[in-house]
């Protein structure tokens, strides 16, 4: 099912006043973190992570030697970081004040092209990582690549066409479908997934975009409806791809979280902000297994 934004007009967005900043510190890959009851994303203007409370709290900042593309909690209670050519397992202090990340390496991704630097990705609901490749250098071309992650399986690359930035990754409620965009390219895509058998298949566009815009960020909720992060808007999809809510506000990540994962939050260029979604829950991220395999 193709949708293009024709469709019935949206509610209204709500005003810019009820969206409240948490932190400054600009980002991408934003994640709740159930255990620690914290807010963690990818610093954009440092080679950091960047964590903050629920409620009133001291930030954290843990310095990396290298920008993160992603990352993702794990079931051992480690983060799961992808900096621009490699992944690897951290163990964040959650004190707070500023400290280097010591990173245990994991595997190179994409080692023998140097334009391709690692992107978005999430979890899928196997506890696999699921993620691609932006192209870095300065012609822009379609040059990444989606690949999945497990302890089990090693590195895998997925059989999805080819991307300039990977992004808004996500997966449904049952894992069996994932979702997916170009940053670059205006549509979100969709297509049937097995994480045991890393195979895909049935890509088809989910939702065509407005022209110019570039899907960044995304997340589902518990009923099943897709939020897209773009230029200057959030948008809600229904299942069938038809967009259903549009509130005005600039990110590049999205995540539900908070009591009941009831709070919707998103980082940006702005920084971080809690962003008034009334009757909306989102679905729990599956932590990463990064037990050893068998």
């Amino acid at each position: 099912m193709v949708a293009v934004l024709t469709s019935p007009p949206p509610p209204p967005s709500p005003p810019p006043s009820q969206l409240a900043r948490l932190s400054h510190h600009p980002g991408r890959s934003l994640r709740w973190d159930a255990q620690g009851r914290r807010w963690w994303w990818a610093g954009s203007d440092a080679h950091a992570v960047h964590a903050c409370a629920e409620r009133q709290g001291a930030p954290l900042l843990c310095r990396l030697p290298d920008a993160a593309g992603l990352l993702a909690h794990c079931r051992s209670g480690r983060m799961l970081l992808g900096l621009a050519k490699r992944l690897g397992l951290a163990q964040p202090d959650r004190q707070a004040g500023a400290r280097q990340l010591r990173l245990q390496p994991l595997v190179a991704v994409d080692a023998a092209e140097p334009r391709t630097a690692v992107s978005d990705g999430c979890t899928d609901r196997r506890g696999f990582l699921v993620f691609g490749t932006r192209n870095v250098a300065e012609d822009g071309r379609a040059i990444g690549s989606f690949y999945q992650y497990s302890r089990q399986h090693g590195l895998r690359r997925l059989a999805l066409p080819v991307v300039a930035e990977a992004s808004a990754i996500c997966f449904s409620a049952d894992g069996r479908r994932m979702f997916f965009a170009d940053a670059r390219a205006s549509a979100i895509m969709a297509c049937e997934y097995d994480a045991d058998a890393g195979a895909v298949r049935a890509v088809e566009v989910f939702a065509q975009l407005a022209p110019g815009a570039g899907a960044r960020g995304a997340a589902l909720d518990a009923d099943g409806c897709l939020w897209s992060a773009q230029p200057g808007q959030l948008l809600r999809y229904a299942a069938d791809g038809k967009v259903v809510q549009r509130i005005a506000h600039d990110c590049t990540s999205i995540a539900f979280g908070g009591a009941g994962l009831a709070q919707l939050a998103a980082v940006g260029a702005g920084g971080l902000f809690t962003v008034p979604v009334p009757g909306v829950a989102g679905q729990a991220d599956s932590p990463f297994d990064d037990h050893p395999s068998q």
